[in-house]
């Protein structure tokens, strides 16, 4: 496995100056991860920036599903439902430790959004397109069997339920594991680098001009092709190409509220109305609940994305209207997080009318863009601009690369023939750190957030000498953030490597202190930068449960 920290900039940085690359892939998210390892897996040279922490954007605020988009199939979008439906399986398959199956109950009530024969031939049309196969095929509950498997549901208006398969992730750590793949091949991947604007012979863009965000430094990135991947940023980098002509994106916002399990204690994922038209999720995930989302026209800072008093007084609304023996506060809110979905604006539609498919946009320059799509399909956008770079290259430059490799490239972490070879897994590491005091519930988000390179903290964790067995481990899982998934702060720790900020912010509370020593340690920190780094941290844990 590569190391893979801060202390390998020098050695990156070097190499982004000096080689030509045949692609350089602008943004850390899921879309430029998938780009980055595509290309290099089939022979590329590649680079890639990302002007923040990797997944620091959209891709550590999704609903953190690898679903098939059933409401997709009300606005007739078979080819997207088909697509992504497709791909969920696929990407369980890669990473079958980060990608888990998730029940998913869908009720029926009266008034709602589905009906009872509408539900059964739609969830029956998911399966066929998606491929479905043996028990995660659809069922159709009664209204008892609804019940069994969620007491909450509201019983005077049920009539039954649909029941089907969906699968659960977490968004920005799929980030991470896709990057760090990509190094297996060889691709040049920095964070905290910013483009500042693009380099251009003969009319077209041949590189980037760049800064790094933590040294100030600056330097040129030459490539045969740029791809600018940047999500929300996609037309600002547009604008500095001078090429935001034509379709544009139209920002949505989209909150998710987290409280304790036993608050909103249900069984399993479920999928229901809300008053207004729209659906809305609730997801269980270990001592939490998470439910949403909203979707509502953003126009504010990018940088800035809050989840305000209307988002959370709406999500919690549409919760107690749903489970009438839930009785959910504000106060009862542990944690939020707010994105932005990075859509193709159409005229006339609202924000959730948007379509979510992806589109390219190629300027007279050469630079191309994509935006729009979803978490599930970023193996086949990254196909889809490779594709596109692949025949520019032949083109131009009168030289192949080889096809798609990446149905098959498993993940860093994910060497597991199936899901019950993780559960066995986990068995094992439960059984392992049983003897110093933990429990099921810390062998899960071990082996959920990092798989099989468990070995690796643990072995890390063997070797420290610390009483506290709590900080002890916290210390392994920091060393293995900083070495291996080129960490630099505690709140890429806290937030983007372990999640630990959205689903377990008690711990973060806790040990946040003890964290920034570990980092200040690593890094030589003076005071003032600690405590800036600490400051920054707070805000993001302010920002998380304070609703303006």
């Amino acid at each position: 496995m590569k190391n893979f920290s801060y202390f390998k900039r020098a050695e990156i940085t070097s190499n982004l100056k000096e080689t030509e690359f045949d692609i350089l892939i602008i943004g850390g998210g899921i879309t430029g991860a998938g780009i980055a390892l595509d290309a290099a897996s089939r022979g590329m040279k590649v680079a890639l920036i990302e002007k923040g922490d990797f997944a620091s954007g959209t891709s550590s605020k999704s609903t953190k599903l690898i679903h098939g988009g059933l409401r997709y199939l009300k606005q007739f979008d078979f080819w997207l439902v088909k697509e992504v439906g497709t791909e969920r399986a696929i990407v369980h398959k890669l990473a079958p430790h980060l990608v888990v199956p998730e029940k998913m109950i869908l009720p029926l009530i009266e008034g709602g959004t589905y009906g009872s024969w509408l539900t059964s031939v739609g969830l029956k049309v998911y399966d066929i397109l998606a491929s479905v196969e043996g028990e995660d095929k659809r069922q159709m509950l009664s209204k008892k069997e609804a019940l069994t498997k969620e007491p909450l549901l509201p019983k005077k208006i049920l009539n039954g339920a649909g029941f089907y398969a969906e699968y659960r992730t977490d968004d920005a750590r799929l980030t991470i594991e896709v990057l760090k793949t990509a190094l297996n091949y060889d691709a040049k991947i920095i964070n905290y680098t910013e483009a500042t604007d693009f380099i251009y012979e003969n009319k077209r863009v041949v590189g980037a001009n760049v800064k790094d965000v933590l040294t100030d430094e600056k330097y040129a990135i030459k490539a045969k092709y740029v791809v600018n991947a940047c999500g929300p940023w996609v037309d600002e980098l547009r604008q500095i190409n001078h090429s935001k002509t034509g379709k544009r994106l139209h920002l949505t916002k989209g909150v998710h509220l987290v409280v304790a399990h036993e608050k909103l204690p249900v069984k399993q994922s479920v999928y229901f109305d809300v008053p207004d038209g729209r659906m809305m999720f609730a997801i269980p995930r270990g001592k939490v609940t998470y439910f949403g989302t909203t979707d509502t026209n953003y126009q504010l800072d990018k940088e800035n994305v809050n989840t305000n008093l209307v988002d959370a007084t709406y999500l919690i609304s549409a919760v107690n209207n749903m489970f009438p023996d839930i009785n959910l506060t504000l106060d009862d809110v542990q944690s939020s997080w707010a994105g932005l979905r990075p859509l193709i604006h159409e005229e006339g539609k609202s924000a959730s009318e948007l379509s979510r498919k992806d589109e390219i946009f190629v300027s007279d320059t050469e630079l191309i863009s994509i935006a729009g799509g979803k978490l599930t399909g970023y193996r086949k956008m990254a196909e889809r601009i490779v594709d596109l770079v692949d025949k520019k290259y032949k083109r131009r430059f009168n030289k192949e690369f080889e096809e798609i490799k990446t149905k098959d490239i498993v993940l860093s972490g994910g060497t597991f023939k199936n899901y019950d070879e993780v559960k066995s897994y986990t068995d094992a590491i439960q059984n392992r750190i049983a003897e110093v005091d933990f429990n099921r519930k810390d062998a899960e988000y071990l082996v959920h957030n990092y798989g099989k390179q468990t070995d690796i903290i643990l072995q890390k964790f063997d070797d420290l000498m610390h009483d506290n067995m709590q900080e002890k481990m916290i210390n392994a899982e920091v060393w293995f953030a900083i070495n291996y998934e080129m960490a630099y702060s505690p709140t890429d720790f806290f937030m983007r490597r372990t999640g630990r900020l959205f689903f377990d912010k008690t711990s973060v509370d806790i040990y946040k202190n003890y964290v920034a020593q570990l980092f200040k340690n690593q890094f030589n920190w003076d005071e003032i930068t600690t405590e800036k780094k600490i400051q920054e941290l707070n805000k993001n844990l302010t920002l998380a449960c304070t609703f303006n």
